[in-house]
C-alpha cells in the first residue's frame, strides 16, 4: 500500500492542511505519504497511486471482508473505489481554500470481480466549474485489463470559511 493511512482523527489532515494548498497539491501530498489518507482505503483494501491535474488513480485488491451473502464481491466495493478515484480527480481541480463533496454517483458493473484480483480505478474530470464538477471512472484489472465497472459522478465545489 502506498502512502500512509490515518488511524485516528488526530492523524487526518486538519482544515489548515487541507485549505492551505490547492486540491492538486493536497492529493499529491496524500499520494506521496506527506499527509495521511482516509482509513476507508485500509478498511476496503485500496489506495491512491496517482494524482495529476484532472486525473486520479487508485489501486486495490478486494478481499473476503468485502463479500456479499452470495460469496461474491459486494457492489459497494465497486462504488467505494470508483467514488474515491472520481472524487479525488475532482479534488485535483479544486482551488486553494475550497473543498468538494459528492452530490451523486452511478456505477455500472460489467462483470464479476473475483476476490484477490488487483485492480486500477481511474477517474477523469470532464468539467470543473466554480460550483460543480463532473467526472467519469473505469475499474480495470491490472493483470488482465478487463473492464469490471464504470462510473460517473457530479460533485459540488465549496469555498471554505476562514476560522477565527
Amino acid at each position: 500500500m502506498a502512502g500512509k493511512t490515518a488511524t485516528s482523527f488526530d492523524e487526518l489532515p486538519d482544515w489548515a492542511e487541507l485549505t492551505s494548498r490547492s486540491g492538486l497539491q493536497f492529493m499529491q501530498d496524500v499520494v506521496a505519504g506527506q499527509l495521511s489518507g482516509p482509513p476507508i482505503g485500509a478498511t476496503l483494501g485500496f489506495w491512491p497511486t496517482v494524482a495529476e491535474d484532472g486525473r486520479a488513480v487508485f489501486e486495490g485488491t478486494p478481499g473476503f471482508n468485502a463479500t456479499n451473502p452470495m460469496r461474491g464481491l459486494h457492489g459497494g466495493w465497486y462504488g467505494a473505489i470508483l467514488d474515491s478515484c472520481m472524487g479525488c480527480a475532482v479534488m485535483t481541480k479544486v482551488p486553494k481554500g475550497s473543498i468538494y463533496t459528492t452530490l451523486e454517483y452511478k456505477v455500472n458493473i460489467t462483470r464479476a470481480l473475483p476476490l484477490g484480483t488487483h485492480v486500477r480505478a481511474m477517474g477523469l474530470v470532464s468539467h470543473a466549474g466554480r460550483s460543480t464538477a463532473i467526472a467519469t471512472g473505469e475499474l480495470r484489472g491490472i493483470g488482465d485489463d478487463k473492464l469490471y465497472a464504470t462510473g460517473s459522478t457530479t460533485c459540488m465545489i465549496m469555498k471554505t470559511q476562514p476560522t477565527s
